[in-house]
């Protein structure tokens, strides 16, 4: 593609080497003709550079994917280089954004599970990286940042999560999933009223701990005469 930038159609005659200007009857100068100035190789240079700069915003997104929990775009047209700047100070360490093209971000993306963001490579796009569990308070200072900049146009186009695509519409369950600690809590909840028993059961005396043992095997050896009669 790179080098389509230089070349030149087949049917354009080739650039003649000088001009040669008269001026008077016995008076000519020879000008080099512009076309033979190094117009080609300033190009070629050029297209180099871009295409290195493409690569290291390709290498960049990779690196970003690693241990990622969440990869969320957010519609920044508009944006002023102080409003950057103002987000990126306000978003935590474990997130991280990033502004790139929708075409290199999807190379980067392709053959991973982070493919499934391409409905969502539409327009100016900058880019979270979520690098923690606490997907809510991720996300949390962007929704402060865009209230109180008045962005409202400035939404999230989408994101993925554990490699689901959520659409604009669905970031409410993003931003109201339970924390880890909310998780620990609900599950140890779960199985408070069982150890309770069994905590009771241990801590009674010997001889009731005993006589609940017996009464346990009787019923067992019950059950197991009754399968075979």
């Amino acid at each position: 593609m790179e080098a389509s930038l230089c070349s030149f159609p087949s049917s354009r005659p080739p650039p003649l080497q000088s001009l040669t200007l008269t001026k008077s009857p016995g008076l000519s100068i020879n000008v080099p003709n512009p076309s033979s100035w190094r117009l080609p190789r300033i190009a070629t240079i050029r297209a180099a550079i871009t295409r290195t700069k493409k690569e290291e915003t390709v290498a960049t997104v990779k690196k970003q994917l690693e241990n990622c929990h969440l990869v969320a775009g957010i519609r920044y047209k508009g944006f002023t280089v102080k409003q950057f700047q103002d987000l990126r100070d306000a978003l935590p360490d474990s997130v991280t954004l990033l502004v790139a093209k929708n075409t290199l971000v999807g190379k980067a993306v392709e053959g991973t599970p982070w493919e499934a963001l391409k409905p969502c490579m539409k327009g100016m796009n900058a880019w979270l990286f979520v690098h923690t569990e606490e997907i809510p308070q991720a996300l949390k200072p962007y929704r402060s940042f865009q209230k109180e900049q008045k962005l409202d146009d400035n939404d999230f186009a989408g994101a993925v999560f554990e490699g689901k695509f959520y659409g604009p519409d669905d970031f409410k369950a993003l931003e109201t999933m339970p924390s880890r600690a909310e998780i620990y809590a609900k599950l140890l909840g779960s199985l408070q009223s069982p150890a309770i028993s069994l905590v009771s059961t241990l801590q009674a005396p010997a001889r009731d701990v005993v006589l609940v043992l017996k009464a346990y095997v009787k019923k067992l050896e019950e059950e197991s005469g009754a399968a075979t009669q």
